[in-house]
C-alpha cells in the first residue's frame, strides 16, 4: 500500500479538527464491572484535536474524513464502557492512534488503531469491518484481536495462541505489530488504576514479548520507555532508590560533563566539522541490568551518562571519532562500528569510550541524522508499504525476511507454545556476526553454532550438514561462533539432522526446521514399522490383510481417537497400540474386541514369527544403548511406548527387568540376513602405562576396518589403565576380529565388552 506523504489540510478543515469532537462523561453499563464505577470527573473528555493536529502535517483532508468516521463508529461502540481509571474507554484507542501518527503510519492504520478493540470487546464482526472500512483494516483489527472465544484447556494455551495469531498477522502485515505496541505502550503507562498483582503480571508479559519484539524492529526509543515502565511496575522500590541516586549522581557529575561537552563543541568545529553534540543518559533498566548481571553497586557503574555526536555525512562520523580520540583518550576494546556492521534491527552507529577528565569513563557515539531517525524508530521510521517498484532498503530486507521466518517457522509447527518458543528463541537482542564463503555478512543470536549458520542459509544445507570449516579449519558442529568467524558448512546428500543437535542450537528457525524434520521422519518410519507388525499379526492370526481402503480402518480410527489409517499404523509403530489387537478387529466373527489383560494375554500367545532387524531402520526401531545388540548376537525387542521397538541382548538385565512387568509388550526378533554397518559396541581394555600404547591400540583399530567413535581414560597413577573405547563393528564376528587384533599389542592385559 502506498504511504501518503500529502502534507497539508485546507485551512477550513483544519480549524474543525482542531476543535474535535468532545465525549460526554456516561454512566457505566450494568456490565462494565467495578472499575466502571469509579466516579470520573465531570470534564473528563476525550478530544481527537490532538490527533488531527498530527494528522493534518502528513494526510491529505480525504483521509483525515475516514479517520474521523472510524473514530464514531469505535465512539458508538465503546459507549459506556470505562477503562479502571474511570475515564471514557475511547480515550484508550485514541491515544494509541496518536502514538501511531508520531510514527507517520497510514491512514488504513490509524483507523485500525481507532478500532482494534471492537471486535474483541463489542463483538463486531470482521466482516462487517471489511463492508465499513475496507479488507485491509478489517485484517489489521483481526490479527490485534485475542482468542477469549475460543476453547483451551489452560490459560497458558490461550495466551499462547493469541501471541502466535497476533505474530502471524504480524509477518503478513508489519502495521499489526505496530498497533499492537502503540497498544501496549499505553497500557503500560496507565497501570496505575490496575491491582499489583495484575500490574506485575502485564509488566513480566511485556517484558518477555513486546520489549524484544520492540527491540528487534528498532523502535529503540519505545524499546527503552516499555523497559522502564516494566521495571517500575514488577520493583517499584527498587525503581525508586534507582531513580533517586540517578538524580544525586546526575548533580554530582554535572561539572565533569560540563567540561567534557565544552571542550568537544570547541573541538569539532575546529576540525571543520558541524555537529550536534547531544548527552544521553542510559536507562534505569539497562542500569539496573548492568548491575545485576555484573554484581555490582550503583556507585560502581560508570557510564551512566555519555554522549552523541550527530553529523551530516557518514564520513564526518569517522573524521569526529578520529578528533575526539585525539582529544581523551579512547579505552582499548571499547570500540564497536556498527556502520559498517549494522546490528540486526539495522541499527547504525560508532562506539567509543573515551577516559574523560578525573579518569570518567564517558561514551560518544557518532551517527547521521538519519542513522539516529532509524535508531530512534527502526522499521516505523522508513515505511514498508511502498509501490512495487520502490527499491526496499537494508533495514526493510532483513525486517521482512525475519517476518517471512515467522512464517517458515508456523509451517513446521503445530502447537502454538512450541512456536512461541521460537519466536522467544528469535528475540534475542545480542548477535555475533559471521562470514559466509562469499564474503556475506550474516548476523546470529550471541551462543550461535554452525547448524544455527547451516539453517539460516538454507534448510537443505542444515538437514545435510556433517562438518565445518571456521576460518579454514574443521570444527564441531556444536562449536560456539565469533563476530568475524567464516564459516564454511561441509554436506553429504547421506547425513541427515541429529535430536542432539537440539541441544546447541540458537535460532528458532533451525530448532523448528530440526524438529519438524524428527517428527516427520519419526512418524513416516513408525508407519513403516506398524505396518509391519500388524502383517505379522494378521499371518499369526490367519487373518486376510485388508485393503487400505477397506471401510473398518475409517470405524477404527473414530472408534479409537485416531485421524486416519496412518495414525493407527504410527501408533503400533511407537507402542501406543498392539498390532494383535488392531488386527482382531478385522477377523469376521469379532468386530470389536476388548483389551484386557486375557485377551492380551491370548493374542501374544501365537506371537512366533519373529521381526526381523537390519539395524538402520531410524527412529521407529532403536538398538538398545543399555547392551548394544550386535548381529551374532541372540536379541529381543520391546514395544516401548513412544519410543517405538526397543531391541536388546536376551542376557541383557534391563531388558529382563523391563520383559518381567510388561511380557505383553515384548516379541520375538533375529536379525536379518543383510544387516547395516557400523553399529557401535563399547570395549573396556587394561593396559599396561608406557609410552605410544594408545596409538599402537587405535592403528590395530584402523587395521581391523574398525573406527574409535569415543575414548576416555581411567588413570590412578598405577603401572595400568583403563581405556573406555566406543567403536564401530559390523557384526559379533567383525568385533571378534577386531578384539583379536588389539591383543597383538603387547601392552594389553585385558580386553571387555561392556554388554550392560
Amino acid at each position: 500500500m502506498a504511504f501518503s506523504s500529502l502534507r497539508g489540510a485546507s485551512s477550513g478543515l483544519l480549524a474543525v479538527l482542531k476543535k474535535g469532537p468532545r465525549l460526554r462523561r456516561r454512566k457505566p453499563s450494568k456490565n462494565a464491572g467495578p472499575a466502571a464505577a469509579i466516579e470520573a470527573s465531570p470534564n473528563t473528555i476525550a478530544s481527537l484535536a490532538p490527533l488531527t493536529q498530527i494528522v493534518s502535517r502528513y494526510l491529505d483532508p480525504k483521509d483525515i474524513e475516514r479517520i474521523k468516521e472510524a473514530y464514531r463508529f469505535a465512539d458508538q461502540a465503546h459507549l459506556g464502557q470505562f477503562r479502571a481509571s474511570g475515564e471514557p474507554y475511547i480515550s484508550h484507542p485514541i491515544t494509541v492512534t496518536e502514538i501511531c501518527a508520531g510514527w507517520k503510519l497510514d491512514a488504513d492504520s490509524l483507523m485500525a488503531a481507532l478500532l482494534h478493540d471492537v471486535i474483541e470487546d463489542q463483538g463486531v464482526t470482521k466482516q462487517e469491518l471489511a463492508e465499513k472500512f475496507g479488507a485491509d483494516v478489517s485484517e489489521i483489527v483481526d490479527g490485534l484481536s485475542k482468542l477469549d472465544r475460543l476453547e483451551f484447556a489452560t490459560k497458558a494455551e490461550q495466551q499462547a495462541e493469541s501471541f502466535r495469531k497476533m505474530l502471524l498477522a504480524m509477518a503478513r502485515d508489519v502495521r499489526v505489530i505496530l498497533i499492537k505496541l502503540a497498544d501496549r505502550l499505553h497500557n503500560m503507562r496507565t497501570l496505575g488504576a490496575v491491582s499489583p498483582e495484575k500490574r506485575r503480571r502485564i509488566a513480566r508479559e511485556t517484558l518477555e514479548i513486546y520489549t524484544p519484539i520492540a527491540h528487534r524492529l528498532g523502535l529503540n526509543a519505545l524499546f527503552r520507555e516499555l523497559q522502564d515502565l516494566c521495571f517500575k511496575a514488577i520493583y517499584p522500590n527498587r525503581y525508586e532508590v534507582l531513580h533517586k541516586a540517578l538524580m544525586a549522581a546526575r548533580g554530582n557529575r554535572r561539572e565533569v560533563l560540563s567540561k567534557i561537552s565544552d571542550a568537544v563543541r570547541v573541538a569539532l568545529p575546529a576540525a571543520g566539522i558541524e555537529a550536534e553534540v547531544s548527552g544521553r543518559e542510559k536507562s534505569l533498566y539497562s542500569i539496573y541490568t548492568k548491575m545485576t548481571e555484573q554484581k555490582k553497586s550503583f556507585s560502581d557503574v560508570l557510564d551512566i551518562y555519555g554522549f552523541r555526536v550527530i553529523v551530516h555525512t557518514l564520513p564526518e562520523c569517522y573524521l569526529a571519532l578520529g578528533t575526539l580520540h585525539q582529544l581523551y583518550r579512547p579505552v582499548p576494546g571499547k570500540f564497536k562500528d556498527y556502520i559498517a556492521i549494522p546490528k540486526l534491527n539495522g541499527y547504525q552507529s560508532l562506539h567509543t569510550t573515551l577516559v574523560g577528565p578525573y579518569g570518567t569513563p564517558v561514551e560518544f557515539q557518532f551517527r547521521t541524522r538519519d542513522m539516529d531517525h532509524i535508531a530512534e524508530e527502526g522499521v516505523a521510521s522508513h515505511w514498508l508499504y511502498k509501490d512495487d517498484d520502490v527499491t526496499l532498503n537494508d533495514l526493510q530486507k532483513r525486517t521482512h525476511q525475519w517476518l517471512q521466518s515467522l512464517l517458515d517457522i508456523q509451517s513446521q509447527t503445530g502447537d502454538s507454545g512450541e512456536f512461541l518458543e521460537h519466536v522467544k528463541v528469535d528475540l534475542f537482542p545480542d548477535a555475533v556476526y559471521v562470514f559466509t564463503p562469499q564474503g556475506k555478512i550474516l548476523s546470529l543470536p550471541r551462543g550461535a553454532t554452525p547448524v544455527d549458520f547451516a539453517y539460516t542459509i538454507h534448510t537443505d544445507i542444515g538437514n545435510q550438514a556433517v562438518a565445518a570449516k571456521i576460518n579454514g579449519e574443521f570444527a564441531p558442529l556444536r562449536t560456539e561462533l565469533k563476530s568475524g568467524d567464516a564459516v564454511e558448512i561441509v554436506t553429504s546428500p547421506a547425513s541427515r539432522p541429529s535430536a542432539q543437535w537440539l541441544n546447541y542450537v540458537r535460532t528458532g528457525r533451525a530448532r523448528s526446521e530440526i524438529r519438524h524434520y524428527l517428527r516427520t521422519v519419526k512418524y513416516e518410519e513408525s508407519v513403516a514399522f506398524g505396518q509391519r507388525l500388524l502383517n505379522q499379526a494378521f499371518d499369526e492370526l490367519r487373518l486376510p490383510h485388508p485393503a487400505d481402503d477397506d471401510p473398518e480402518w475409517e470405524k477404527l480410527a473414530k472408534g479409537s481417537g485416531a485421524s486416519s489409517r496412518d495414525e493407527i499404523l504410527a501408533d503400533i509403530g511407537l507402542g501406543k497400540r498392539l498390532a494383535a489387537v488392531v488386527a482382531r478387529r478385522f477377523a469376521p466373527e469379532n468386530n470389536l474386541v476388548a483389551t484386557t489383560a486375557a485377551a492380551v494375554d491370548e493374542i501374544t500367545s501365537t506371537a512366533n514369527t519373529p521381526i526381523l532387524i537390519h539395524g538402520n531402520e531410524g527412529q521407529a526401531v532403536q538398538l538398545a544403548p543399555c547392551c548394544g545388540p550386535l548381529p551374532g548376537d541372540a536379541i529381543i525387542g520391546g514395544i516401548r511406548l513412544g519410543h517405538g521397538l526397543v531391541v536388546h541382548m536376551e542376557e541383557c538385565a534391563v531388558a529382563q527387568r523391563q520383559r518381567a512387568r510388561e511380557p505383553e509388550r515384548w516379541i520375538p526378533v533375529a536379525w536379518d540376513i543383510n544387516t547395516a554397518r557400523h553399529l557401535s559396541t563399547r570395549l573396556d581394555i587394561t593396559v599396561l602405562n608406557e609410552r605410544g600404547v594408545l596409538g599402537r591400540i587405535a592403528a590395530e583399530i584402523t587395521e581391523a576396518d574398525s573406527n574409535i567413535m569415543h575414548l576416555t581414560m581411567q588413570d590412578d597413577a598405577s603401572a595400568s589403565s583403563l581405556l573406555h573405547l566406543t567403536i564401530q563393528v559390523d557384526s559379533r564376528k567383525h568385533l571378534a576380529q577386531v578384539i583379536r587384533a588389539i591383543r597383538h599389542v603387547p601392552q594389553v592385559q585385558k580386553i571387555v565388552r561392556i554388554k550392560g
